[in-house]
């Protein structure tokens, strides 16, 4: 299964299960998030740490999923590998999102 989920309190942790998120599997893993937060889903943090590689179309379900919660929730990041992360921070999206070292640390602070 490329993406699962379970519950950690109230926050749902999604993990990808994939090395890459970019438009082979994107429009899936945006249709997996935004089922979840039709659901009720309003607290998540994806777990990167399989990605190694993300293009624009990877970052555009992210962000896609995060407006979709419009406020009403939180959406975080974490595990994300050294390579992602660069991406992240050259195109300046770790101000819009908050990145977590790990899913404990992720679920500790939310």
């Amino acid at each position: 299964m490329a993406f699962e989920h379970h519950e950690e309190g109230h926050i749902t942790v999604v993990r990808i299960n994939e090395s890459r998120l970019d438009a082979s599997v994107a429009e899936a893993f945006k249709t997996y998030v935004f089922d979840l937060i039709e659901e009720g889903k309003s607290d998540i943090v994806v777990d990167l740490a399989e990605v190694r590689f993300m293009d624009s179309t990877g970052l555009s379900v992210l962000v896609a999923g995060l407006k979709k919660l419009s406020g009403d929730g939180s959406f975080g990041l974490a595990s994300a590998q050294p390579a992602v992360q660069d991406l992240f921070d050259l195109t300046s999206m770790d101000k819009l999102f908050k990145l977590h070292g790990s899913v404990a640390e992720a679920v500790k602070g939310s």
